[in-house]
């Protein structure tokens, strides 16, 4: 586990969700929900629990009251994690336990323009006095990770930079950052999206910083001709500086939910193989956590499927998961969908290779177009 007194951890979540289709829409990419169990945010902070850090803070900027409101209602009524708000903070620790604040400070400066703008701007949050390293984790990451094994190693490397990776099909890494190694286990070259991959090892998208290398870095670009991102300009620059970056590779499952097609087909991989990958029992369970949950082989019109203990079943579920509060009327069928919490699925209904809203919208996402890579 990390020790939480000289590690900041920092959580970029300023994700709008374009990409995700009506699954998106009026929602925040962090706020999404997966697996029939939580969100894609919870993944990172339930991580940064099991590890220990205790505090992260919250990087974002899209309906930030949004997201704050929920997360405070949400890991603040439990033990263990904390998150902070950066200059809303005290508005949140002022307006006592179970409770929302009345109104947050105007937001001061100029929008962020990328991840590394995110972390110049919250620099007085990020760099304080004591802060050894900066844990960098990002808010649509499926996986569960104990961080403190990378800090420590990072630590006696006595690295600028350490970077979590991970092996992949040759094939698909021109969707991923792109990472090489020499044979000492140093960063030798970082091409994110590459248009022909030499390597099939890619960023897994958390790394943890040395805090003064960090910080000068980020001073030196700060003001340039650059993309104000981490993985285009932050890794790159330290490289080209002579940083000494390592890796760290993660063995375990971790999968990169960017567009509506890899969300699908993330789900139906757990349906198909539910001991696989990471299957919902290791999930954060933050959605109606009450409510018990579990894959069902072939039994009362449920085959192939994560369903709640509380769905009401008038028709048939097949390679699908259903969150909790689903209502599937009489003769509807559902396959190969995913059905988030509440929808009601109206009797009659065929819903095939879908995702069902809350509200019962039907978002389409054909077979053809989820083919693609899962780490």
């Amino acid at each position: 586990m990390a020790e939480r007194t000289t590690v900041r951890a920092v959580l970029l979540a300023g994700g709008e969700g374009r990409r995700m289709g009506p699954l998106g829409t009026g929602r925040l990419k962090p706020l999404i929900p997966y697996g029939g169990a939580c969100r894609l945010i919870d993944f990172s902070l339930a991580n940064a629990r099991t590890s220990g850090l205790g505090e992260v803070l919250l990087l974002s900027q899209y309906e930030e009251r949004q997201l704050m409101d929920d997360l405070h209602r949400v890991w603040h009524a439990q033990p263990g994690l904390r998150v902070h708000f950066g200059p809303y903070d005290d508005a949140y620790r002022n307006a006592g336990p179970g409770r929302l604040p009345v109104r947050l400070p105007a937001r001061s400066g100029e929008p962020e323009r990328g991840t590394a703008d995110a972390l110049i701007r919250k620099a007085p949050y990020i760099f304080g006095s004591g802060t050894e390293q900066v844990l960098v984790l990002h808010a649509d990451h499926v996986y569960r990770f104990d961080y403190g094994e990378l800090i420590a190693k990072h630590r006696a490397s006595g690295a600028a930079l350490t970077v979590a990776y991970q092996r992949i099909e040759r094939r698909w890494v021109h969707l991923f950052g792109m990472v090489d190694f020499d044979a000492h286990g140093r960063l030798t070259r970082f091409v994110e999206k590459p248009d022909t991959p030499t390597s099939d090892l890619v960023f897994a998208a958390f790394c943890v910083f040395d805090a003064a290398a960090l910080h000068r870095c980020l001073e030196r670009l700060d003001g340039t001709d650059w993309q104000h991102d981490i993985s285009r300009d932050v890794i790159p620059a330290m490289l080209a500086a002579g940083e000494d970056v390592r890796g760290y590779e993660v063995r375990d499952h971790w999968a990169d939910i960017g567009t509506v097609e890899r969300y699908h087909r993330a789900h139906l991989a757990l349906a198909d193989d539910p001991g696989g990958g990471l299957p919902v029992d290791r999930m954060p369970w933050t959605v109606r956590p009450g409510v018990r949950r579990g894959w069902v082989a072939d039994s009362l019109g449920v085959r192939s499927s994560w369903v709640p203990r509380d769905l009401v079943n008038e028709g048939r579920v097949e390679r699908s998961v259903l969150f909790p509060g689903v209502r599937v009327g009489a003769g509807a069928r559902v396959n190969r969908s995913v059905v988030l919490p509440g929808a009601v699925v109206p009797p009659g209904a065929d819903i095939d290779s879908s995702v069902v809203l809350e509200n019962g919208a039907v978002q389409h996402v054909p077979l053809a177009q989820t083919e693609g890579a899962l780490t």
